[in-house]
């Protein structure tokens, strides 16, 4: 109540009161009390919804609608309680000048002696600030008593006779002629509209938030925030309303203040006060009136029983009100600091002493306190302020609606008389209140909280506070997702949403960024981890919790977020990798946002890992096609695997060293040891060659045959990332020498009409070529360790069986069945070496190799030598048959 009582009841509603009249002065009361009435049932709400700490309204916005509009709404309230001090202060400092007017004591001129004053004074506060709570609280209780006996002399002054020196001043005690005619407006000087009153009157009804804000020093928050914030409403709103109603009853608007003004029995005489033998026309026609509601601002004082009571009360108010905004913006600003939102301010969110005084912020308070002191206007003041105030309430009613129609499970006030559309309301009517009264004012307070969102939406602090903003962030992804179920797949909205086994995805980084640029702003991506667990590595690890731990860590998705990768994580725990692969192709996504393309490491040291484990790899490709997946497989001469410690949770990964075998020889390339689960530092960011700018290089595309577009289209996407921007994407073709003109063209007719923009179409005729001898033994001596051993003397049933026990094994038939696509691959591996060794990236179409006519390590092999020996990182397409291209419009 003292907070909302201040400067503008005494010295300013008699003056509004006769240019609005009394009937609109109360609707501007009522207006005011309602837009604080809403936001104190808003308040209440959010300050019952969980224990407030310190920082006050700044607190239950920053934690109700997050840091990015939380915080500036914080500065700007702590900006606003910094320049109340100011009005406040220059409130008791005018008062103190006409006292002293009164008594002929000048010191400069009016201005200057206003901030001569008011400099002092909050200078006077600010000691008493720094003392402590103790101090304020017992100054408060001071100030209270005196405001309510000024209330009592101005209340008894109005029903005692009026004396001639107070008639001379136009008081002539309850008149219903004089309550009539100051009923209606009685608009004067620039300031004379319904809105210009508004914004002066408004600031008197902002103290609602001073409970609020010094809510660290409460008791019991939740319970005072509510009781005395809208206790305090309805009896301050009472108490202006009914001093309007009598300062309207009791005074005219105009008086001149001389006893020789009598009506004269001749004059001709059509004022109000003409009726009570005075006769003010005089100067009311020459507009030099000094005294009446219109003129002088201590009309409270003149009604008053004892005008020095009054005075008195003026002295509680203002810089009781003073003293509070002085406690509550430094407090707010000090809760805005800690939090480390924005840069250059936390210096002043230093406490002191056993409470945490924020002494700095004192001074910093103090500072722009009296700055605005030296203006030395109130009516300046005044409308400044209201726009911050109506900007501060404005967010703390959207604050409540926007945590209602989230309808998270955590907004539970125990305060249940709020309504969210009441809310909604009342933020709208701050809203345009604001525009109403100042329009630049309002977009300079909307710039300012425009700036800031911008800054911490762009900055990210790490914070979570569990806002409502992140409620309905997710109910609108919930939301979009489920009506993504009535839309069918069309082919011109295909995207390649990618599956990209990483293991932990700081083990393969190179693997991470490419995908990410595949994929960024564009598609999905997720990033799987299979972290392998047996009975044999339990009875090493420990407790299971451990493996289960590590496949959930935190520290890949922060790894992730730090490497600003758009990219999800998913992490699975299973007995052998293709169990782990095979959950994650059936059970990553959501609805129709799931991948539709797998994305793997090359296994490089197959030749020297166990055969099933190179079997287990092929599986997974077959699972994949299977499951409708598109197949990726990169490939990288300095490997892609950059874990260090095969004693951490890393999966030794798709080229991993035979240093990871595990004691039950399961597939090593994706094997992990488990010691017991310790916390792990964050994961250092390595660089790869996909992260800088590739240059004035090729892309260089092999597209060998039809698998729908896929080989295609992964190289037009990377072509319109800035990194790859000034790659030139060369296309390859398999073709006749007789036909290779045609065939060019026909191609590159196929590619302007897919708007696909390459224009370097190759036709190789030699692809078809027989390789060189050399490396056909190359390839065979590969082979060597995975042959079915053919001993003439060996019964034939025991071969098969032994196949079937070892499925890896290949047959001389395999060989001789598969042998014309073992040539080509080798073929392949030499016209890359000749046409595309200074490339940036070869993409080129994976062969494929059907199960049950191809063993999986003749495919192994096949994919192997096709990628040997090449210095660009090759990535291996094969897409699932579907069409992911067209040049239809529907």
């Amino acid at each position: 109540m003292l907070n909302i009582w201040g400067v503008i009841l005494y010295l300013r509603l008699p003056w509004i009161t006769a240019q609005a009249g009394i009937g609109l002065t109360w609707v501007i009361i009522l207006l005011s009390s309602c837009i604080t009435g809403i936001t104190g049932l808003s308040t209440s709400a959010i300050a019952t919804n969980g224990k407030v700490k310190k920082g006050g309204t700044y607190f239950l916005i920053s934690r109700s609608l997050g840091p990015e509009l939380g915080g500036s709404i914080g500065l700007i309230f702590a900006f606003a309680n910094a320049v109340a001090v100011a009005m406040h202060t220059v409130g008791f400092a005018e008062t103190v000048t006409e006292l002293m007017y009164e008594h002929g004591a000048v010191m400069v001129d009016r201005i200057n002696d206003i901030r001569i004053i008011g400099i002092i004074t909050v200078t006077c506060l600010l000691g008493i600030s720094l003392a402590g709570m103790s101090w304020e609280s017992k100054a408060q209780i001071l100030f209270f008593l005196v405001i309510m006996v000024s209330f009592a002399s101005f209340f008894v002054g109005t029903i005692i006779p009026a004396s001639p020196e107070k008639q001379a001043k136009g008081f002539f005690s309850y008149k219903a002629d004089i309550f009539a005619t100051n009923f209606v407006p009685g608009w004067r000087g620039p300031d004379g509209s319904f809105f210009g009153m508004f914004s002066i009157f408004f600031p008197s009804a902002t103290g609602i938030l001073a409970g609020a804000n010094i809510s660290g020093d409460l008791k019991n928050p939740a319970v005072a925030i509510p009781k005395g914030t809208l206790m305090a409403i309805f009896w301050t709103t009472i108490s202006y309303l009914i001093i309007s109603a009598t300062i309207g009853a009791c005074v005219v608007r105009d008086a001149s203040g001389l006893l020789n003004d009598t009506l004269l029995s001749n004059s001709n005489c059509g004022d109000i006060s003409c009726q009570y033998g005075w006769d003010f026309t005089e100067c009311i026609a020459n507009k030099t009136c000094l005294y009446g509601i219109s003129n002088y601002y201590q009309s409270i004082g003149l009604v008053s029983a004892f005008a020095p009571l009054i005075t008195a009360g003026i002295f509680g108010a203002t810089l009781s009100s003073a003293l509070a905004c002085l406690v509550s913006a430094p407090k707010v600003f000090e809760c805005l600091c800690k939090d480390k939102l924005y840069p250059f301010i936390g210096i002043f969110g230093k406490g002191y002493g056993k409470n945490e005084e924020p002494l700095r912020g004192y001074l910093l308070t103090y500072v722009i306190a009296a700055c605005f002191i030296l203006i030395a206007e109130l009516n300046t003041i005044a409308p400044i302020i209201s726009n911050f105030f109506l900007c501060s309430y404005a967010l703390i009613n959207f604050s409540c609606f926007h945590a209602s129609i989230t309808n998270s499970p955590g907004w539970r006030p125990s305060f249940k008389f709020y309504s969210k559309w009441l809310s909604l309301l009342g933020a709208v009517i701050c809203v345009v209140l604001m525009f109403l009264l100042t329009w630049w004012a309002a977009l300079i307070a909307f710039g300012v909280v425009f700036l800031l969102l911008g800054y911490t939406v762009y900055k990210k602090p790490e914070v979570n506070w569990g806002s409502s903003v992140q409620a309905s962030s997710y109910n609108r992804a919930l939301s979009q997702c489920a009506g993504l179920n009535h839309v069918e797949d069309h082919v011109k909205n295909y995207r390649p949403q990618c599956l990209v086994l990483t293991g932990p995805p700081s083990s393969r980084p190179a693997l991470v960024d490419l995908i990410s640029c595949l994929t960024k702003d564009l598609s999905l991506m997720i990033c799987g981890n299979v972290v392998t667990a047996s009975p044999s590595a339990h009875a090493q690890a420990g407790p299971p919790q451990s493996v289960a731990q590590e496949a959930s860590s935190e520290r890949h998705v922060t790894w992730l977020n730090k490497r600003k990768v758009r990219s999800f994580y998913r992490g699975v725990v299973a007995a052998e990798l293709r169990t782990g692969a095979n959950m994650l192709l059936q059970g990553a996504g959501l609805g129709r946002i799931k991948p539709n393309v797998l994305l793997m490491g090359f296994k490089t040291n197959f030749s020297s890992d166990t055969p099933q484990a190179a079997h287990d790899y092929i599986s997974i490709l077959h699972d994949a096609f299977d499951l409708r997946y598109g197949v990726c497989l990169l490939r990288m001469k300095e490997g892609l695997d950059v874990s260090q410690s095969p004693q951490s949770h890393v999966n030794a990964g798709f080229d991993g060293g035979p240093e990871a075998i595990n004691t039950i020889s399961p597939p090593s390339h994706f094997q992990t040891t488990n010691p017991p689960f310790v916390p792990v530092e964050a994961e250092p960011q390595r660089s790869t060659g996909f992260q800088k700018a590739q240059g004035k290089k090729t892309i260089d595309v092999y597209w060998l045959s039809d698998d729908g577009g896929l080989t295609l289209l992964l190289p037009y996407l990377l072509s319109r990332r800035k990194r790859w921007a000034r790659c030139k994407v060369r296309v390859f073709v398999g073709g006749g020498a007789d036909t290779r003109e045609e065939q060019k063209q026909e191609v590159i007719a196929l590619i302007k009409k897919f708007r696909l923009g390459f224009h370097d179409v190759e036709v190789l005729p030699d692809v078809y070529q027989s390789p060189q001898p050399e490396s056909v033994h190359r390839f065979e001596k590969m082979l060597d360790r995975f042959r079915l051993d053919t001993n003439p003397k060996q019964d034939c049933d025991s071969g098969s069986e032994r196949q079937q026990e070892e499925p890896w094994r290949i047959t001389e038939q395999d060989l001789e069945r598969n042998r014309a696509k073992s040539l080509r691959q080798i073929r392949l591996n030499e016209v890359l070496k000749d046409y595309s060794r200074e490339a940036a990236l070869i993409v080129i179409t994976m062969p494929v190799g059907m199960k049950g006519a191809c063993p999986n390590t003749l495919y192994l092999a096949w994919l192997d030598f096709l990628s040997r020996d090449l210095r660009p990182p090759v990535l291996l397409v094969r897409g699932n048959q579907e069409n992911v291209l067209t040049f239809y419009c529907q």
